[in-house]
């Protein structure tokens, strides 16, 4: 049986990173997450790229993502 991977630590994470890394990685759902990429970039929405239908983050977009959130709260 295939062990499910997690995705906890900064550093386990690839520098091209998915819905279900963040998933992981925030201990939220892919379902969320989704929804944070549909969001605007100024309403604190993920910045991300696609591939044909897959949808990509930079990990150091998604860093920049954390820092900002960190600063607005």
């Amino acid at each position: 049986m295939k062990q499910k991977e997690e995705f906890t630590t900064w550093e386990s994470l690839p520098d091209t990173i998915t819905a279900k890394h963040i998933a992981s990685y925030l201990d939220i759902s892919r379902r969320r997450v989704y929804e944070l990429f549909q969001k605007h970039l100024d309403d604190g929405g993920i910045p991300h790229f696609k591939i044909g239908a897959s949808i990509r983050v930079d990990k150091s977009d998604f860093n920049q993502w954390i820092i900002q959130l960190k600063k607005d709260k």
